[in-house]
């Protein structure tokens, strides 16, 4: 269950002051004490969405592989810069803004080369 500690949530707090629905993602993880699946969850409700099993947000992310692990995408994140990839998303208008942030955090919190490598397999 990827989780962040209350000095991750107030480094990113203080990148993504621009941000409001990123800033109500972050507050929304602090009431469940850092949980990412927990948070998710609860911010896709206040959308519309009906999260049907405890493991949404990494079906969720699953959904979103190919569009966040664009190799400049996933540059990006590798090297902490999650801002590129926050902008990217919202403008593809895909996905409910609010639920953009705890994406990009699950795949920072699994790893981006991880979460990624089922698209850099070639089929043999």
């Amino acid at each position: 269950m990827p989780s962040l500690t209350l000095s991750e949530i107030t480094y990113y707090r203080s990148q993504l002051a621009d941000y409001p629905d990123a800033i109500a993602a972050l507050d929304e993880i602090i009431v469940c004490d850092g949980d990412l699946d927990d948070a998710a969850i609860n911010l896709a409700l206040t959308v519309g969405q009906s999260p049907d099993r405890t493991d949404w947000l990494e079906g969720l992310a699953k959904r979103y592989r190919v569009e966040i692990c664009q190799e400049n995408l996933t540059n990006e994140l590798s090297e902490g810069h999650i801002i590129p990839v926050i902008n990217h998303l919202m403008n593809t208008k895909k996905i409910p803004d609010i639920l953009v942030l705890p994406i990009i955090l699950y795949v920072l919190k699994t790893g981006v080369d991880d979460f990624c490598s089922p698209l850099k397999l070639k089929l043999t």
